[in-house]
């Protein structure tokens, strides 16, 4: 994928159609910025899929925590490219409207540009979509191994692949694309990322010091953020997310209340 858009903004430079005075525009007002960063925050979560895939990396203490800070340089490199590369082609007016933003900034190098484009994305897709069902599946083994989830989710191969777990994750994933709006999922998604990345930070404010690998004052900044980007995001996205927590926190309290532990067959892990 780096190759692809290595060759879209060489084509969208290439021929003279580039013209960075179109970056200058009229700033948009505070909350207009930070609901922006809220929505385009899911798009800078994949390198915590790192983090989740702990049992199948040597030596993840150390490995982890360098992987996690290198992949975060890497992606804001190649975003601050690609962005002023749009920018200075499209125009912010045109970028705004444009459905396929980064091939149509290609096409300005050549009507071939925009196809190679395009099939680059959609390969890119399907790998992000690989790395998120690797990531959430484990997620959902862990969940299914505690009884949060049905210990169905819990089963895995011979090869210690949670397939039970991802081969539903799909399913879902390949619903929700096909019947829904794009862009409300994005706000759904921006809404848990945030909201567990919050969690993350207070995990690692409340961490003793020989395990920390920041100053609290870290953590404590990361919550904040959080929060104030959680707030600014759109009212359905959170209204969504507000009611998928409560409901699984209400499921979690109908599994651990004594009535339900009482149930025959029902054994205390």
């Amino acid at each position: 994928m780096l190759v692809v858009l290595t060759v879209a903004v060489i084509a969208a430079w290439g021929r003279g159609s580039a013209d960075p005075a179109r970056i200058v525009a009229d700033l948009p007002d505070a909350y207009a910025t930070l609901q922006s960063a809220g929505l385009v925050f899911f798009a800078f979560a994949g390198y915590a899929r790192i983090a989740t895939m702990g049992e199948e990396v040597r030596d993840p203490a150390r490995t982890i925590p360098r992987a996690i800070p290198v992949a975060l340089a890497i992606v804001l490199i190649v975003y601050g490219i690609i962005a002023v590369t749009l920018l200075s082609v499209l125009g912010p007016e045109r970028l705004s409207s444009s459905t396929a933003p980064l091939a149509d900034a290609a096409a300005a190098g050549g009507d071939w540009t925009a196809p190679v484009v395009r099939i680059g994305a959609a390969v890119a897709a399907t790998g992000a979509l690989l790395a998120l069902i690797a990531g959430v599946g484990r997620t959902a083994l862990a969940m299914g191994r505690t009884g949060d989830l049905p210990h169905w989710f819990a089963r895995v191969s011979g090869r210690a692949v949670p397939q039970n777990a991802e081969i539903a994750l799909a399913l879902t994933v390949c619903v929700l694309v096909v019947a829904t709006d794009v862009r409300a999922a994005i706000g759904f998604s921006s809404f848990g990322v945030l909201l567990y990345y919050l969690i993350a930070n207070l995990a690692a404010f409340r961490q003793v010091r020989e395990h920390r690998l920041y100053p609290r004052w870290v953590s404590a900044a990361g919550a904040l953020g959080c929060l104030l980007l959680v707030a600014t995001l759109p009212v359905p996205s959170i209204v969504g997310g507000l009611v998928v927590v409560a409901a699984g926190t209400l499921l979690r309290l109908v599994r651990l209340s004594p009535v339900f532990r009482a149930r025959p067959g029902r054994t205390r892990r």
